[in-house]
């Protein structure tokens, strides 16, 4: 699956089913811009299993806030709209296989 862009509005919508990965992010974060491919790797490798999810923080900060991040990139995985997980830091792709790979079983 492609990655989503999701806002405040539809957040919740986005996180309801399945298994999803949300990137907290901003344009101006240098590790934003990282881990930026290392998402669109880790979408080709999962496919339709996990949803990845970009929320741009600084034009939606009620997600953030609602979710209490506090530094940025902050990836929260949501299983069926609970979170599951919450990893701050850009991680490598292995490491986000791993944090993935319980869930998919």
């Amino acid at each position: 699956m492609a990655i989503v862009t999701t806002n405040d509005a539809g957040f919740q919508q986005t996180i309801q089913d399945g298994l999803v990965l949300v990137d907290f992010w901003a344009p101006w974060c240098g590790p934003c811009k990282i881990i930026a491919p290392i998402l669109e790797e880790l979408s080709a490798k999962v496919g339709d299993a996990v949803t990845i999810a970009k929320v741009n923080v600084d034009d939606n900060p009620e997600s953030a806030g609602r979710y209490g991040v506090m530094s940025i990139p902050t990836l929260k995985l949501f299983k069926d709209g609970v979170e599951v997980g919450t990893y701050v830091g850009a991680r490598p792709l292995s490491e986000l296989e791993a944090i993935l790979k319980p869930h998919l079983q």
